[in-house]
């Protein structure tokens, strides 16, 4: 935590100098009470006080206390506002790193979890940053200018005023030790409750609950997080008490020793003033404040330990995907897209199991215009195939390769310039339809926009709504429908432009016409480019140039659509699986159509026998039939 204050050093260096002489002003004042009583008030000859020493000291203290206060004022400033820029900083570089990690990172951790540490825990040390540094310059020099001025004025009762603290020291670092164990409990506490709240009270997880009846057992799951926080919470709250009833304790209890010391040593016949008594039960307080501050800073920090480590557990977590230290920027004007993978083999981290691989010996080519294709059952390793293509994870063994040049030479800058994904999922902002779209291109004009919303066959729909492009489109698009939200990413990565376009079930969330308006705009966007595609219907697929068909994480069969289905092979499985006859086989009870938001009933049918009416119908109007 010192190193955050390195970058800061003119800010430290100020405060320092303002330290040094606010504590120094801090003992003036009670040594100055001495004189006061023993050669103002009280003159050593018996006659009356001495008005103009006294006028004099008097308003000589009341400037140290002027000068005190307004240096106090000042140092709050300074302490303050280098706290709160390394806190910035901190938290600037908590939030940096965390976009450097892997995907494998985001894969385990809980963005409840996220969240807490970067506001609560950040947050949580911003005493301990704030004062700590002044708390300790300020507090060690009045301590020690403390002391010296009360061997000048009794070195006896001096002793027994050292002699107390160490029982000081052991009572607060006793209950500072508690503080700091109930502190990391109460951070641990607030992120489960900060899990439990962005998990369910996000559209998808309410949405969750209410569909299986389970809002009742999400309550009381918030309930119980809640009622351990409010215990901890009542605890430390305790302890914090209780710190400050041993400070209380000591204050009240030093001045009644140092009158019992005084009176026996004047009675054995020690030359004790009275001035001298009263200066020195103020300098007790210049004593035992500054190490109850001290104590105060050391429990704090101690508390703040747990925070510490917690932030410092995700800046110590280092990327499995790292940038080279020298990388290669390719240009996307100059990129050709030949994209090659040399006998790939990949497991995903934290899976031991060599047998558990999710790619094994992975090896083909793709050439600019070409359309690679990979089917395959569900977990065979296509979507690992199209992820490793952006670097969102690296090989375990063998390489992959852009124009020539290894993935890991190149600049991630690069690699997100020169490649384009377009993922099953659809995840969209809590911002308006326009910034989603421009997402891809930051720069993009408002016709830029547009014509990549066209090209997504979503500009139509777009213009519908009452506040066309400038819609909000709710938290994950939830105001859109499945389609709605994959045409808009697809207008996002057209407007990207790259050079690579990967689809990963890009039009799994369309309906048939929408499907094709898609196909024929990916049509267009792929022309040049070089496009790797994942597809479970195999009908977006058959114009592929070569379609590689995936099993457990390898290649076991690869060609053409045609030359696929003359093999009897796994490629010509699958197709059947799907077709039947060439024929997509419906056996839907009973058909609802949805045109115009009219429904129509098509009626029931039996096996294949409403196929060739149903193409019919769609041939005129687009349905999407409902089972």
């Amino acid at each position: 935590m010192w190193a955050l204050f390195a970058a800061h050093r003119g800010w430290v260096a100020t405060l320092v100098v303002v330290v040094l002489a606010g504590a120094i002003l801090g003992v003036v004042n009670p040594l100055l009470i001495k004189v006061v009583f023993d050669d103002a008030l009280f003159p050593s000859d018996g006659g009356g006080p001495d008005v103009s020493l006294l006028v004099t000291l008097s308003l000589v203290m009341l400037a140290i206390a002027v000068a005190g206060a307004a240096l106090g004022v000042y140092q709050t400033f300074l302490s303050n506002g280098l706290g709160q820029r390394v806190l910035r900083d901190l938290r600037d570089r908590v939030y940096r790193h965390l976009h450097s990690l892997s995907l494998s990172f985001y894969a385990t951790a809980r963005t409840g979890d996220l969240q807490s540490r970067i506001s609560n825990d950040v947050g949580g040390v911003q005493t301990a940053v704030s004062s700590t540094l002044s708390s300790i310059l300020s507090n060690s020099v009045t301590f020690t200018a403390a002391v010296i001025a009360m061997l000048i004025l009794s070195w006896q009762l001096t002793i027994l005023a050292l002699a107390t603290l160490p029982l000081f020291w052991w009572a607060t670092r006793f209950i500072g030790r508690r503080r700091r164990r109930l502190t990391k409990q109460a951070q641990v506490a607030t992120a489960e409750m900060n899990i439990v709240t962005q998990e369910t009270l996000s559209v998808s997880g309410f949405t969750l609950a209410r569909l299986f009846g389970q809002q009742q057992q999400e309550v009381e799951r918030f309930e119980d997080a809640n009622v351990r926080l409010a215990d901890i919470t009542t605890r430390q709250q305790v302890i914090g008490q209780a710190f400050f009833t041993i400070v209380q304790a000591f204050l009240g209890a030093t001045p009644v020793l140092v009158y019992l010391a005084a009176g026996l040593l004047i009675d054995g016949g020690t030359s004790i003033t009275a001035g001298t008594i009263v200066a020195f039960t103020t300098l007790q307080n210049r004593l035992l404040f500054p190490v109850a501050r001290l104590l105060e800073t050391f429990v704090e920090f101690q508390s703040s330990q747990a925070m510490f480590e917690r932030i410092f557990e995700y800046l110590d977590a280092t990327p499995e995907v790292i940038e080279s230290d020298d990388p290669i920027v390719l240009s996307p004007d100059t990129a050709r897209g030949e994209l090659a993978f040399n006998d790939v083999h990949f497991g995903y981290p934290g899976v031991e199991d060599v047998t558990s691989k999710a790619l094994d010996g992975i090896e083909f080519t793709a050439s600019p215009g070409e359309l690679i294709a990979f089917v395959g059952s569900s977990g065979a390793g296509k979507s690992t195939i199209l992820n490793l293509v952006p670097r969102l994870y690296d090989p375990t063994e063998g390489s992959i390769t852009l124009d020539g040049i290894d993935l890991k030479q190149l600049s991630f800058a690069s690699i997100a310039s020169v490649v384009g994904l377009v993922t099953q999922e659809s995840y969209l902002f809590a911002d308006t339809l326009r910034a989603n779209i421009a997402y891809g291109g930051p720069a993009a004009t408002d016709a830029e926009i547009e014509a990549a919303a066209t090209a997504a066959a979503i500009h139509d729909r777009i213009i519908e709504f009452d506040d066309g492009y400038d819609t909000l489109v709710g938290e994950r698009g939830f105001r859109l429908s499945g389609g709605e939200k994959q045409r808009i990413a697809i207008a996002r990565v057209i407007l990207h432009d790259p050079r690579v376009l990967v689809l990963d079930e890009a039009t799994s969330a369309l309906d048939s016409a929408s499907e094709r308006q898609i196909q024929a705009a990916l049509a267009e966007l792929v022309s040049g480019r070089t496009t790797l595609a994942v597809a479970h219907r195999l009908s977006t697929i058959q114009a592929a140039d070569t379609i590689h068909v995936v099993d457990k994480g390898r290649i076991v069969e690869s060609g053409s659509h045609e030359a696929l289905l003359t093999r009897d092979g796994a490629y010509r499985k699958l197709y059947h699986d799907q077709f039947a006859d060439g024929q997509i086989e419906t056996r839907c009870s009973d058909y609802i159509v949805m045109t115009d938001g009219q429904y129509q009933p098509l009626g029931a049918t039996d096996g294949r026998s409403r196929t060739s009416s149903l193409r019919s119908r769609r041939q005129r109007a687009p349905r999407r039939p409902v089972g």
